[in-house]
């Protein structure tokens, strides 16, 4: 593409220079409006500026991609109230052999759950588990914390739903869910063992000398532990105004430690003793046994019992019907149906069986983030018609051919910097045609391993710093704001790590992408 006239390049500049910032540092002092309004501002800029007609700009925004993120948001959001995330919290303790082996759990559980639930989800509701059993364990948090955080987005690379870059590329490549899969798996698998090595390696004094002051485990009761973990901080903020009694009611009981059978169990205990004592009152009264007294009691009881294990099946059912609906919608992405519309009919398919007002749950879906792509695409789109990033390419293009291990290294640099500095669905954004273009010219073949790499390399550059992802942000502030277990992990203690993760594991990985 030839260059834009010289004012259309400057406006054009300038316009992308104002979304970069806000999109990079959401609360800059001159203007601290986040990035979501600093995305839809450098969209108006392009219009207003003429370098990106009205048409155009509507045209630019794909609607597919913001369809595929729509739907498993709210997939999401159906699978968190089925207590899916609950149960991968419970299974980072279950028969834990001490803090190495929680260490690894960590990376592979994270790793996984990113891979088919996005990065950001499984860091929302994962970094409080981790926190707490960090915590009960006498572990310092912050190798786990970086072992949550890294692996996420180590793993959110294997799959088009782990990341909002990989939508857009897996949107754009037309590559199918499997093929994709298929050829960044075993990449994505080594990244996580060498992740979690490069773990141990920094912190094996650590651990291991916190393990030898850990105290001894305390017994709990299974259901004292299912309490302990429904109503953390990272899914309190989701929850709707109408289980607000609930809500107060569960914390209640988690204040005061149930018996053996549970709160629940010692309120019709409660019950049955004030109607046994209801019932002899009357017999001492009148002296005699009022049998249909009795008997309507014991109705009564039965009926509540009944009542109770109905509610029971009914959820086990609900449960049961999402996990389905989920494992279809995996199963209609391998085998290479649109995605996009795959997704929407999950999320469909969930509120239908849910059988009750949707509201609630779509209200929990990020529209900011829908917001923030929609700005996004038009902002990029008018930024790549100026002409400056076809210039910049046509410079590095020579010195960045797939073919040859130095022109993949090259392009990886490339990548890992602009990740940085931009982040990364912009960079994907930029590039993507780009380099998909330079390698189809070589092979097919090449074109489809060029797409893989700029998943894999955009993704694992997320992890060089605090700031290179959202889902390290979010696992920061979530740790910091964690009632009664919170923990500041800092830019540099997380750089000390992310810079030596970051290099190893890109380049290790670029070995083992297969198109």
């Amino acid at each position: 593409m030839a260059m834009a006239p010289p004012i259309k390049v400057f406006l054009g500049s300038f316009a992308f220079a104002v979304f970069w910032v806000l999109a990079v540092f959401p609360a800059v002092p001159f203007m601290p409006i986040g990035r979501t309004a600093g995305s839809l501002l450098g969209a108006m800029l392009m219009v207003l500026f003429q370098v990106i007609t009205p048409d155009e700009a509507y045209a630019s925004i794909d609607l597919p991609i913001l369809g595929l993120l729509f739907g498993t948001m709210v997939v999401s959001v159906y699978l968190e109230r089925a207590d899916m995330f609950k149960y991968l919290g419970k299974l980072l303790a279950w028969k834990s052999q001490g803090s190495k082996d929680l260490l690894c759990r960590i990376c592979l559980i994270s790793a996984v759950s990113s891979a088919f639930f996005t990065n950001d989800t499984s860091c929302v509701v994962l970094t409080e588990f981790v926190l707490k059993i960090a915590r009960q364990q006498n572990l310092p948090p912050h190798p786990f914390l970086l072992a949550l955080a890294s692996s996420a987005n180590i793993g959110s690379s294997a799959t088009p739903i782990g990341n909002p870059q990989n939508l857009v590329i897996a949107v754009q490549s037309k590559i199918p869910f499997g093929e994709f899969l298929f050829g960044i798996v075993m990449a994505m698998l080594v990244g996580v063992f060498v992740n979690a090595l490069i773990l141990l390696c920094m912190f094996w004094k650590v651990l291991s000398v916190q393990k030898d002051e850990e105290e001894p485990p305390v017994e709990v009761s299974p259901q004292e532990d299912v309490n302990s973990h429904r109503f953390s901080p990272a899914t309190m903020s989701h929850l709707s105004s109408q289980n607000s009694h609930e809500l107060g009611a569960s914390l209640d009981a988690m204040s005061h430690p149930p018996g053996v059978n549970g709160t629940l169990d010692n309120l019709t205990l409660r019950n049955r003793i004030t109607l046994s004592d209801e019932i002899h009152t009357s017999k001492d009264i009148t002296g005699t046994d009022n049998g249909n007294g009795i008997g309507n009691g014991d109705s009564c009881l039965g009926l509540e019992e009944k009542d109770e294990k109905s509610a029971k099946w009914k959820i086990m059912l609900w449960k049961t019907g999402v996990y389905v609906i989920t494992i279809g919608m995996l199963v209609s992405f391998l085998v290479g149906l649109n995605m996009s519309w795959t997704a929407i009919t999950a999320a469909l398919a969930l509120v239908v069986v849910d059988f009750k007002d949707a509201r609630p749950c779509l209200e929990k879906v990020s529209y900011s983030l829908l917001v923030f792509f929609c700005g996004m695409f038009v902002t990029v789109d008018g930024f790549n018609r100026t002409g400056i990033p076809s210039a910049m390419w046509d410079l590095m293009e020579p010195y960045a051919q797939i073919d040859h291990i130095s022109g993949v290294a090259i392009l990886a640099v490339v990548i890992v910097v602009l990740s940085n500095l931009a982040s990364n669905v912009p960079t994907v954004l930029l590039l993507g045609a780009r380099v998909a273009a330079a390698a189809a010219s070589i092979s097919p073949e090449k074109e489809k391993k060029a797409w893989l790499i700029l998943a894999w390399v955009s993704t694992v550059a997320g992890n060089l710093s605090l700031l290179g992802s959202a889902a390290n942000l979010i696992v920061c502030e979530q740790a910091r704001r964690a009632q009664n277990f919170g923990y500041n992990l800092t830019f540099w203690a997380h750089l000390k790590f992310g810079v030596p993760s970051t290099i190893i594991v890109t380049a290790i990985g670029l070995t083992l992408i297969r198109a």
